[in-house]
């Protein structure tokens, strides 16, 4: 008690000395709340008078990546889908704020506009930061130009990911009166973009403007949580000490952890997901933080752009076809039979779109994958990822040259052409917060196999209870070959497969469920205190 007394005394002791500036302004503040967290005090929640009523909810996306400009994973497909759907609703102006990368083609720095520039403290340092915009689809998306931090190929995997992100996160929230734009809520996705809410809730917390924003956090992947030393809060963060017992979580800093705290509500990308990190098997550490914050947490499943993934108009298909009309999709797997330079032959093709990691349920593969290939099918693979993955199929591909295609590449057009052309979608993942890739094969009437986690579960039900697919629950490769043979077996059946792909290419993976998903967990948010 002693201790939060002297804490609270000392935030009222802060807000004194800002009394000049608070005098000036019209806006009713509520005493700072502050609760103990690892033993140190940090402020909680802040609340104000009741904000205007505007025409618009609105809704700032922050984030590392987003398609069509930038992607390496599912998070680009998300920020790239889910502003276009909500941005449909006339009541709601949705932003988002991303890094202007290098990688990003000539094509789309063409369209956008420069705005300007700013100085953005990071730490004890003053860097540029150029603000570029351009509208896609009916979302102003804006681009934080810093040639130091992002002038070099790829978006991660540099030694000073940390100062990067440090630096975007900041820039988020020194360009709101640049560009005359403060949100109703600040959506944040993965560690990259976790700083925002913290900044949001400690350095920018005092300022009247900021004080009636909402945080958001969006875990994508719980595995990368943002986990640094905790001798460079300061000098690299630019976080005063005060605020250590916010970012500390077992011996270092970790951004996931404290953006959780911050944040009135935290979401994750499927509902099996949100109840899996509440567990030690699937939260790699953070499940006592999970768990703390449960009251908090929200799984929404993702959907996907229906409208970039339709094989009615895919120009990447060898032929065009509809869930109405399947026919072409024979030509599309006569072609890419050919162009993997597999024996044309009315055989199940099973097919892999994949990184090569552990969690993508790569040892069941690697135990039964000569059972697999011993039987009448053909088996090709997509993906890069780990080295002993990549030579280990690099060797089964030479071995089984004829019925195996092994493809050691990250190939847009290649993977449409697979999705279309395949029968049969492989996905035995040990943990997967949502997935995309067995509602895009969905999409192109392939049929998925899929290991029940996390958005797989969700999304995929069994063919043999009326379902769009074939599970299996446990981590046995020898499960997973039963209900491969299940679906070989049922693909001798022309009728009954035909009539399968037609309910699997028509299942509703789109956008619009889960829009409205989010829209609940918005008004939720808002109301948060």
């Amino acid at each position: 008690m002693a201790r939060e007394k002297t804490i609270k005394e000392n935030v009222i002791t802060k807000e004194k000395t800002n009394s000049t500036e608070k005098a000036k302004r019209s806006t009713k503040i509520k005493r700072v709340v502050i609760e103990e967290t690892e033993n140190v005090a940090f402020p909680q929640k802040i609340a104000e008078q009741e904000p205007s009523v505007s025409a618009k909810k609105k809704i700032l996306f922050v984030a590392s990546e987003a398609r069509p400009f930038i992607a390496t994973g599912g998070l680009a497909d998300v920020i790239g889908s889910l502003p276009k759907a909500l941005a449909e609703d006339p009541t709601y102006d949705i932003r988002v704020v991303l890094p202007l990368y290098a990688d990003i083609k000539p094509d789309f720095r063409r369209r956008m506009s420069y705005l300007g520039n700013i100085y953005v403290p990071v730490a004890w340092r003053s860097q540029y930061c150029g603000v570029f915009s351009c509208v896609e689809s009916g979302v102003t998306f804006y681009f934080i130009d810093n040639e130091q931090y992002f002038k070099r190929p790829n978006c991660y995997g540099y030694f000073d990911d940390g100062e990067r992100f440090a630096f975007f996160s900041r820039s988020v929230l020194e360009i709101m009166p640049f560009i005359d734009f403060y949100p109703d809520i600040l959506h944040c996705h993965d560690w990259q973009a976790a700083l925002s809410a913290i900044y949001l809730k400690t350095i920018y917390i005092h300022r009247p403007e900021y004080r009636s924003i909402r945080a958001l956090f969006t875990i994508h992947n719980i595995e990368y949580q943002g986990k640094y030393s905790l001798d460079i809060i300061e000098d690299l963060f630019g976080i005063d000490k005060y605020y250590t017992g916010l970012l500390e979580y077992h011996g270092c800093i970790n951004l996931m952890k404290a953006a959780i705290e911050c944040s009135e509500r935290f979401s994750t990308v499927s509902p099996t997901y949100a109840n899996e990190i509440k567990t030690a098997q699937y939260a790699y550490g953070l499940q006592d933080i999970i768990c703390k914050n449960a009251n908090k947490l929200t799984g929404i499943l993702n959907g996907i752009d229906v409208d970039s993934y339709d094989p009615a108009t895919d120009k990447a298909l060898f032929a065009q076809f509809s869930a109405e009309d399947l026919s072409n999709k024979k030509i599309c797997k006569t072609e890419l039979q050919k162009m993997l330079r597999l024996p044309v032959k009315d055989v199940p093709v099973i097919a892999m779109i994949s990184r090569l990691v552990s969690h993508k349920g790569l040892e069941l593969v690697k135990t039964v994958a000569e059972d697999i290939l011993h039987e009448d099918v053909q088996f090709v693979l997509l993906g890069t990822g780990d080295y002993g993955y990549e030579n280990y199929f690099r060797e089964i591909g030479r071995r089984y040259e004829g019925k195996a295609s092994i493809n050691i590449a990250f190939n847009g057009d290649l993977s449409r052409k697979i999705y279309s052309g395949a029968d049969i979608f492989l996905m035995p993942s040990v943990s997967e917060p949502c997935g995309l890739s067995q509602m895009i094969a969905s999409r192109y009437a392939t049929v998925p196999v899929v290991r029940e986690t996390g958005g797989l579960y969700d999304s995929i039900k069994p063919y043999g209870a009326g379902g769009n697919g074939f599970t299996f629950a446990s981590c046995n490769p020898y499960d997973m070959l039963y209900v491969l043979h299940e679906a070989m077996n049922l693909y001798k059946n022309k009728e009954e497969w035909e009539a399968l792909m037609k309910k699997v290419a028509t299942t509703d993976f789109s956008w619009a469920h889960s829009a409205d998903e989010y829209k609940k967990l918005y008004n939720d948010t808002l109301k948060a205190f």
